[in-house]
C-alpha cells in the first residue's frame, strides 16, 4: 500500500477505500467525476480579487488585505496548502500592518472548489489564529462543505504524486 501522507488522521475505514481506489488507478476517475474542470484564475490579481469577494461577503470587519499571491515555494508536505502571515512594524512613528496569504501554486490548476477551500482556511485565520472549534465553525460558515472538501483536496494531492496532474 501507498503512503496516504496527506490522510493521516483519517479512520481506517476512510484510509482503506483510499488505497482500493489508488490499487485500482480510480483515484483520478473519481475526482474527475466529481469536479471535471479546473479554475480559471491564474495570475496573483485574479486570485486577490476572488480572496477580497469572500473576504467582504464573510468578514467585512477584519483587517484589509495587502497580497495574496501562488507561491512555488510552499512545502506542501510540511508547510501548508497556504500561508497566512501578519507583519506589523514600526514606520516613521506610526504601526504599520500587512495581512498577506499564499496559496501552494500547484492549486493553479485544480478545481474551483479546491481553491474555494483553500482561500476559505486562511481568511479564517484573519480571525481566528489556532485550529480550534471557532476557527472550524467559521470555515463552515464560509464554506458549508468545507469538510468533504478538505479531504477532497487531499486526495486531490495524493493523485498529484502517485499519477501526476489531471487538469
Amino acid at each position: 500500500m501507498h503512503e496516504l501522507k496527506y490522510l493521516a488522521g483519517y479512520p481506517a475505514q476512510v484510509t482503506d477505500q483510499i488505497a482500493r481506489l489508488i490499487a485500482e488507478q480510480q483515484l483520478g476517475a473519481v475526482l474527475l467525476k466529481r469536479y471535471p474542470v479546473a479554475h480559471e484564475i491564474k495570475t496573483d490579481r485574479a486570485l486577490y480579487d476572488f480572496t477580497l469577494v469572500l473576504k467582504n461577503q464573510y468578514l467585512r470587519k477584519s483587517p484589509p488585505l495587502s497580497r495574496v499571491a501562488y507561491d512555488n515555494k510552499i512545502n506542501l508536505t510540511h508547510q501548508a496548502l497556504g500561508l497566512h502571515s501578519f507583519v506589523s512594524r514600526v514606520q516613521g512613528g506610526k504601526l504599520k500592518a500587512k495581512n498577506e496569504i499564499r496559496i501552494g501554486a500547484v492549486f493553479k490548476t485544480a478545481p474551483l472548489q479546491f481553491l474555494r477551500m483553500i482561500v476559505v482556511h486562511e481568511l479564517a485565520h484573519l480571525k481566528e489564529k489556532e485550529h480550534d472549534k471557532a476557527f472550524y465553525r467559521l470555515c463552515l460558515h464560509m464554506e458549508p462543505d468545507y469538510p468533504q472538501l478538505e479531504l477532497d483536496v487531499r486526495l486531490y494531492l495524493t493523485q498529484l504524486d502517485l499519477f501526476g496532474p489531471l487538469y
